[in-house]
């Protein structure tokens, strides 16, 4: 089923459908081994899928075991070698089992697809004894992903891999209400990979950020608000992974961003007068 068949009509127009050549695809990943975090819901559920589909290894990392390996079953059902490790990435020692696991794994890993992520959206007066909200959002959002990645450099260089980012459209915009938790911790990510990503390159290892908007995963359902809010669905999304691997593109953006962008330059300081009375 084409994309456009399940979104509603202003969905269709921010979010165009998206093409994969599965041919292409298999060629990208033949013989691969390929990490991804956050596996077994939404984006990178359906993103093992995707790539299910292919002569590929998949690692997969979340934490809930039962699911976990529900997605392992299915893959295999489609024709992948999947291996599943439950492991909380905000948690060190969890975190440090599963880098000691990757240290030793045989022939390295060729790509890593970062998408776990914890979001919040809470006023800071609300947080004022909730420091964990804080604490929490940058292990997972920026901590882990780093330490992830320190550790997978040499085998990525090896393989001339890809590190391929789940980011957030928003951290490309005017800060947002209620957000200070979720999207400082998102921007603090971008901008290492950023500053990183010449030094990646250099020794052949593609880096790939994927601005993504609103997605329609159990991550937002807490937000109900967002019930009402145009969403794209998670395997779009994961069609947009997998196109990135094929390309090596350094970014995918919505068509639209770039006019919000431009908006949050020029209309900043109104912008920011009109949270600010909403908060009064």
């Amino acid at each position: 089923m084409s994309d456009s068949k399940k979104y509603s009509l202003t969905e269709q127009l921010l979010f165009p459908s998206t093409h994969v050549n599965q041919e292409k695809l298999r060629n990208a990943v033949a013989h691969k081994t390929i990490l991804i975090t956050g596996a077994s819901f939404g984006i990178g559920e359906q993103t093992a899928y995707r790539l299910a589909q292919t002569n590929v290894t998949l690692i997969l990392v979340a934490r809930t075991y039962e699911k976990l390996n529900q997605v392992k079953i299915n893959a295999e059902k489609l024709g992948a070698s999947v291996e599943i490790i439950a492991a909380n990435l905000t948690n060190d020692a969890e975190l440090n089992s599963l880098i000691e696991y990757l240290k030793n794994y045989e022939n390295g890993i060729d790509i890593f697809i970062n998408n776990a992520g914890k979001s919040i959206r809470r006023s800071v007066f609300d947080s004022l004894n909730r420091f964990h909200d804080f604490t929490r959002t940058m292990a997972l959002n920026y901590f882990a992903p780093v330490k992830l990645i320190l550790t997978l450099i040499p085998q990525l260089a090896k393989n001339k891999g890809q590190v391929i980012n789940i980011s957030a459209a928003n951290v490309l915009l005017i800060p947002a209400h209620n957000s200070s938790a979720y999207q400082s911790s998102k921007v603090a990510f971008d901008q290492w990979l950023r500053c990183a990503s010449p030094e990646l390159r250099s020794k052949h290892i593609a880096v790939s950020s994927a601005y993504i908007p609103l997605v329609r995963t159990r991550m937002i359902e807490p937000t109900k608000a967002y019930d009402h809010f145009p969403a794209m669905i998670p395997d779009h999304v994961a069609k947009i992974v997998c196109n990135l691997i094929i390309t090596r593109s350094r970014k995918h953006k919505p068509w639209w961003l770039i006019f919000s962008e431009i908006g949050s330059f020029l209309f900043r300081r109104r912008l920011e007068i009109i949270m600010e009375n909403r908060n009064r």
